[in-house]
C-alpha cells in the first residue's frame, strides 16, 4: 500500500515574483489592489498590498487566492458552474472563504492537469482584477 504521494507546489521565490508582477501591473493601469498567492493547501505563500487598496479586499483577494486553489478553476466560474440551482447557490453562499466573482486564478504548471496554488486580486473592478492576476502568473510561465 502506497502511503505518501508525491505534490508539486509553487515555492516562495515563484509567490513573491508572481504577487510583484501583478501589483506592478496594477500600478501600470492606476489601479490599487491587493494580492495574495497561496499553495495547493490554501497556505499564504506571498502578499502585497498597494498603499491605498482598500482593507477589506485583503480578505478578498485571500479568499479569491484560497476558492482558486481549492477547486482548480477560476472564481468567476463559479456562478456558471452552479447555474440555477438554487440549493447549491444557498449551500455554497454559507461556506466561509468562498468566493464565486472574478479576480481568483488557479496556478497551473504549463501543460499538466494538476494545479499547484491560486492567485487572488482584490481591489479593481471584477475584470481589471483577473487580468492583473494573469499578468502575475505570465510572469512566473504559469500563466494561460
Amino acid at each position: 500500500m502506497k502511503t505518501t504521494v508525491d505534490q508539486k507546489i509553487i515555492d516562495w521565490e515563484a509567490a513573491h515574483a508572481a504577487a510583484r508582477a501583478a501589483v506592478e501591473k496594477a500600478e501600470s493601469m492606476g489601479v490599487r489592489v491587493n494580492v495574495a498567492v497561496v499553495d495547493r493547501g490554501g497556505n499564504l505563500m506571498s502578499f502585497l498590498r498597494m498603499p491605498g487598496a482598500f482593507i477589506h479586499s485583503i480578505d478578498l483577494a485571500i479568499d479569491k487566492a484560497y476558492t482558486a486553489a481549492s477547486f482548480g478553476f477560476p472564481t468567476k466560474a463559479w456562478m456558471g458552474a452552479i447555474g440555477h440551482d438554487d440549493g447549491m447557490k444557498f449551500g455554497f453562499s454559507a461556506q466561509p472563504r468562498l468566493i464565486v466573482f472574478g479576480g481568483g486564478l488557479p496556478i497551473r504548471i504549463p501543460g499538466e492537469a494538476e494545479w499547484i496554488g491560486g492567485i487572488g486580486v482584490s481591489g479593481a473592478s471584477e475584470s481589471q482584477d483577473e487580468e492583473i492576476a494573469q499578468a502575475g502568473l505570465q510572469a512566473v510561465g504559469l500563466g494561460a
